[in-house]
C-alpha cells in the first residue's frame, strides 16, 4: 500500500503522473516477448502517430468484438494505447492501474512472467 501512496504523492507533487508507471511496465512484462517489444514499441513518444490509429482501430474491433476473431480485448488495448495521449485517459488509466495493485497484486510480481521461455 506504500507504493501506492508514494504513487499518488509524485503525482500531486508534480501535477501530473510519472511517464513510466511501474505497474504497467510489470503488466508488459507478462506479455509474450514480442506482443511485449510491439507495446514498447508503441509507447514511445515517437510512435504517436502510430499509436493514435492503432487504438483507435483496437476500440474499433473490441466494438465488433462478437465477431469471431475480435475480442472485448482490443476494446480495452486500444483505451490504453490512447490513454498515453489523452490525459483523461491517462487518469481513468492510473485508476485501473491502482485497483490491479491492491486487488491482484499478484500480476505485478517481478518474479511471474507467463511466457518466460528460458
Amino acid at each position: 500500500m506504500t507504493s501506492l501512496s508514494n504513487n499518488r504523492s509524485q503525482e500531486t507533487a508534480t501535477g501530473h503522473p510519472p511517464q513510466n508507471d511501474w505497474r504497467l511496465e510489470r503488466l508488459i512484462d507478462r506479455l509474450p516477448p514480442r506482443a511485449g517489444a510491439a507495446v514498447r514499441f508503441l509507447r514511445q513518444p515517437s510512435s504517436r502517430w502510430l499509436r493514435i490509429p492503432a487504438g483507435l482501430l483496437l476500440i474499433l474491433g473490441g466494438v465488433l468484438s462478437f465477431l469471431p476473431i475480435l475480442g472485448i480485448w482490443m476494446l480495452a488495448f486500444g483505451f490504453a494505447l490512447l490513454a498515453e495521449d489523452l490525459p483523461l485517459l491517462k487518469s481513468w488509466r492510473l485508476r485501473i492501474l491502482d485497483w490491479v495493485e491492491c486487488r491482484h497484486p499478484g500480476w505485478l510480481n517481478s518474479g511471474s512472467h507467463p511466457h518466460n521461455r528460458t
